[in-house]
């Protein structure tokens, strides 16, 4: 299941424009790559760069000494890196190759399109950095999926309630139930699930004031709302989840 739920001046990196602080170990490694080349940079330098405190910087700066990389400095001065020292290249097993490339080309077939051209990257991402001893088993992965079964429509459908399970954002659509019924929905999206076939919204009703699944098939005139929501107990997916285990369904469709 995709479930995707995310204080900035200088108190998170962020990865990107947006509202998504940079991973950790995202961070490490471009503290990495700012010492490069022999250059001293300083604690100031680096928490500017990243957006994070200079004490987070000196943490992660004393994680990566521990771990055998080769930098020299101290807090108040700088720091840098000895030359010769490179990251060393991705090693995975082969049964690892095979999950990632099956992984990634059932996203690229059944995902949203924002997703499929993550999951293309991402394997161009891995390719880059294996040892060429490995390429070969990525090509050599004989697990496919049909690119045909999802429409664009429901491509689009896919990225828009991704991105609004993320921010939060309340939708309103139009839904039609298995019998043909249609109403008019707002709900809390918390987060998706792949069915297989199909893709469904998991989502906190409020015309039901209840947890509802709704199939993206049967989404139409899909807005948001103009409005953010907060977690509130009893309302969020763990909820939904703990629910599931005490009844051992996932939920009232629509």
């Amino acid at each position: 299941m995709l479930t995707l739920g995310r204080r900035s001046p200088r108190g998170a990196a962020r990865a990107s424009a947006g509202d998504v602080p940079m991973r950790r170990a995202d961070r490490l490694f471009q503290i990495v790559q700012q010492l490069r080349g022999g250059r001293l940079v300083t604690a100031r330098m680096l928490g500017e760069r990243l957006e994070v405190s200079d004490r987070t910087i000196y943490r992660d700066i004393a994680d990566l000494q521990s771990t055998g990389v080769p930098i020299d400095g101290e807090a108040g001065v700088g720091y840098l890196m000895r030359e010769g020292y490179d990251l060393p290249p991705l090693m995975f097993t082969r049964d690892e190759i095979v999950a990632l490339v099956a992984g990634a080309r059932m996203v690229r077939a059944f995902g949203g399109a924002q997703m499929a051209r993550a999951a293309e990257e991402a394997l161009v991402k891995i390719a880059a950095v294996l040892p060429d001893s490995e390429k070969s088993r990525l090509q050599a992965t004989q697990i496919h999926a049909p690119l045909w079964v999802v429409t664009d429509a429901d491509r689009a459908t896919l990225d828009m309630l991704e991105r609004s399970v993320e921010k939060r954002d309340v939708l309103a659509f139009r839904y039609t139930d298995e019998t043909g019924k249609a109403s008019e929905r707002t709900v809390r999206p918390l987060g998706l699930w792949f069915w297989g076939k199909v893709w469904t919204l998991v989502a906190w009703c409020e015309m039901r004031d209840d947890f509802r699944t709704f199939r993206i098939d049967r989404m139409a005139a899909l807005e948001t709302a103009g409005r953010q929501f907060r977690h509130e107990r009893g309302k969020q997916l763990a909820d939904f989840y703990r629910r599931a285990e005490m009844t051992g369904g996932y939920g009232t469709n629509g």
